[in-house]
């Protein structure tokens, strides 16, 4: 995954349809809860008929307030690690399944660019997390090269491809 080209929207879409497949062989909801992304992760797959079947929600929390507010992030974590961080990521897609009905769920933070990155955060910089209901989240650190829309085309491929690796492991 990491030498994931830059996806077209065709490359999406048919992940999109794989993930869609996989939730619906299993009878799941999806909730995804996305920062750097920007609803593009929740646009993908209901960009697919009859994602309402399968899909529950789609929450963007750019903010650290609706971080908090709408996951469920604790205040500490985001002042201890940072919005782009292991941690905060864990808390969202923990926090994602908590809040609505959803089977499994998807989180991303990162910095898409051009500005915002820092030494050890530089652009391209994303955490994406998977977890399932009544599972234990996991993480994963990505570096993504390019400018802000291949990076953000990157973490919607890399967030779908591991939605389908959770569900299939």
């Amino acid at each position: 995954m990491e030498s994931l080209s830059v996806p077209t929207d065709a490359e999406l879409l048919r992940l999109a349809g794989e993930v869609a497949s996989v939730v619906q062989r299993q009878r799941l909801m999806l909730v995804t809860a996305e920062s750097c992304s920007g609803g593009w992760i929740a646009k993908a797959l209901t960009d697919l008929p009859g994602s309402s079947a399968w899909f529950d929600a789609g929450v963007v929390t750019y903010s650290y307030q609706a971080k908090e507010a709408l996951l469920g992030v604790d205040p500490k974590t985001l002042e201890r690690t940072g919005a782009v961080s292991e941690e905060t990521v864990l808390e969202m897609v923990s926090g994602a399944l908590s809040r609505f009905g959803a089977g499994i769920a998807v989180a991303v933070t990162g910095i898409a660019g051009p500005s915002g990155g820092t030494p050890d955060k530089p652009v391209g910089t994303v955490w994406i997390g998977w977890k399932r209901r009544g599972g234990y989240g996991h993480a994963r650190l990505f570096h993504f090269p390019g400018d802000r829309e291949a990076v953000r085309r990157q973490t919607v491929a890399a967030a779908l491809i591991g939605v389908s690796k959770a569900l299939t492991a």
